[in-house]
């Protein structure tokens, strides 16, 4: 494909269209962005090349109406001295050099247009470069974090997460088992500080059935009177 082909296509093209086509969004946006770098130096060196050719046009352009007007000065100087026949080839001399001149300026006038439409369609090849660009950082992060989701949702969808959940809780269970046992170990068995608590107990129970004891005296002397 040659290179203003390309070229040509890459402007026209729509890069959300490119992009939803790929498989590879990622890939493919490095993909646009490498074509169309590569493409904008290719271009601009055709570009530099075609300058460089419309300053050598103009340089020619400039000396053939130096030699027109030179022509013209020698045809008027062989009137002047009566040679009408050395006035007539140096008029034809002229007659070639405007003829030239004038090949040369249309070609000019062309190579112009060539260059005013080239120079657009850079700008618009540069504007879907900064664009592309500018969505490569995200389209990359968008890829990672989805990819990343659908691993998720691919693990948890997997039998290996049930199997792993079965397997914590067997050992929940043996857990609960030993807890279990050991309590079996210390059942029957009083601390120091159940002693203690036992003697708190005692001292209330006594004072309570001391005041028991006491009301009732109090209430059957009363009756006895």
């Amino acid at each position: 494909m040659g290179i203003f082909s390309r070229f040509t296509d890459i402007v026209n093209s729509n890069i959300n269209s490119l992009l939803d086509k790929a498989e590879d969004p990622e890939k493919m946006v490095r993909l646009i962005i490498q074509e169309m770098e590569d493409t904008l130096v290719e271009v601009r060196s055709a570009s530099a090349k075609t300058l460089a050719n419309k300053k050598d046009i103009s340089s020619q352009i400039t000396k053939l109406d130096s030699e027109a007007q030179d022509w013209q000065a020698k045809a008027e100087l062989a009137i002047s001295k009566d040679r009408e026949d050395l006035a007539r080839a140096a008029l034809q001399e002229k007659k070639k050099c405007v003829e030239h001149s004038e090949s040369l300026t249309k070609e000019l006038s062309l190579i112009d247009e060539q260059i005013s439409k080239l120079q657009g369609e850079i700008g618009q090849l540069q504007e879907k470069l900064a664009d592309a660009k500018a969505r490569q950082k995200t389209i990359i992060m968008r890829q990672k974090t989805v990819s990343s989701r659908l691993e998720v949702k691919r693990t948890l969808d997997s039998s290996k997460v049930d199997a792993a959940m079965g397997r914590f809780e067997q050992y929940e269970r043996k857990i609960d088992d030993l807890e279990s046992q050991v309590d079996a170990y210390d059942l029957g068995k009083k601390t120091l500080a159940d002693e203690f608590a036992e003697l708190a107990t005692d001292d209330v129970i006594d004072d309570e059935l001391a005041a028991l004891k006491k009301k009732v005296q109090t209430k059957n002397t009363k009756a006895k009177k």
